[in-house]
């Protein structure tokens, strides 16, 4: 079995509410692109071909961006994220051999309302787990108003998916308006990963809650990569700069950032596949595809990075675990 923890999907009532109670910071125009160009994030039937394809498939699905908390206000919000999760939990309930389970939306700009939405999401929908953005309409992961969100799912003991949301708006350089060739997105959703990462890490949120469980997009961001320069720099600010971003830490930063958990998403090839393999362990990296955001509705990501796992220099065990036991163990999965 293959167990795919991160495709993106948009229910169809949800979508058509979405595009109808948007404020103006929500660029309709480039969303209905998306839409129109990718019938695999809303159109069940061609959702339901894409799992077929592949022997042993199924889909957690995780709804697809833009965050509500960026595009409607707060009583909107709530209402788009009970709508989300209602038909996220009807498709699983309906469609149990081709989705596992769904991961809830929440309205993260009306905090007290995001807390009763998760308790009904997990307890009544039974849905595994939480979706956040970040950055979170502007804000950093780190905020002191979200650790009541990060307590409670460490009471559930179900894990948080990370997101990354820059918009194109962000530019790229202080002298212009708006981000150009796609950079905000290639480069810049991998950075905002990276830096959520790093403030959960030094604000000391891992080590005051060591069971919480973040599943990182694209295969931990930048942190595998850059695994030395983490380290090097660290030591280097300590010793000679006198540094202390540390003082709540009682262990090496680095082994805060293996707490993490990642994905395989976008990482279609060996090295990049490896990469994350060697930082975080067999047991940290999940199966994901990111589908259907390529050029073939989800079956060209689908089918190279099930291949390149498959491929990789690493036990049949392990790859066992990549493609399903740690999904089944973390989202504590029966079937």
């Amino acid at each position: 079995m293959k167990i795919d923890v991160y495709p993106h999907f948009l229910p169809l009532k949800y979508k058509e509410a979405l595009l109808k109670k948007h404020n103006q910071n929500f660029i309709t125009a480039r969303w209905d692109q998306v839409i129109n160009g990718t019938p695999a994030l809303f159109d069940l039937e061609t959702r339901l071909r894409l799992i077929d394809k592949y022997e042993g498939l199924l889909q957690v699905l995780t709804l697809s961006s833009p965050p509500v908390e960026l595009i409607a206000d707060p009583e909107d919000a709530v209402y788009l994220s009970k709508l989300a999760n209602d038909e996220l939990a009807e498709l699983v309930a309906t469609y149990p051999d081709k989705f596992a389970a769904a991961v809830a939306c929440l309205p993260m700009n009306d905090m007290d309302s995001a807390l009763e939405e998760t308790d009904r999401a997990i307890k009544d929908l039974k849905l595994k787990g939480v979706q956040i953005f970040t950055p979170m309409n502007g804000k950093p992961l780190d905020s002191p108003e979200f650790i009541p969100l990060y307590e409670k799912m460490v009471h559930y003991d179900l894990p948080i998916w990370i997101h990354p949301t820059r918009s194109p708006a962000i530019p790229d350089y202080r002298d212009e308006e708006s981000s150009k060739y796609l950079i905000y997105q290639r480069f810049g959703w991998i950075f905002d990963t990276s830096a959520a990462m790093n403030r959960l890490v030094f604000s000391g949120i891992l080590e005051r809650y060591p069971t919480i469980k973040f599943i990182t997009h694209h295969c931990g961001a930048m942190i595998p990569y850059f695994e030395y320069r983490i380290i090097t720099g660290h030591d280097y600010s300590q010793r000679h700069l006198k540094r202390r971003d540390d003082d709540v830490l009682s262990k090496h930063p680095i082994e805060y950032f293996r707490m993490f958990y990642a994905d395989t998403a976008n990482s279609v090839n060996t090295s990049g596949l490896m990469c994350g393999y060697n930082f975080f362990g067999a047991d940290h990296i999940l199966f994901a595809t990111d589908a259907p955001y390529d050029s073939e509705d989800g079956s060209r990501l689908t089918r190279d990075i099930i291949q390149f796992i498959q491929s990789a220099g690493i036990s049949e065990q392990e790859k066992a675990m990549m493609f399903e036991g740690n999904a089944r163990r973390l989202l504590r999965l029966t079937i």
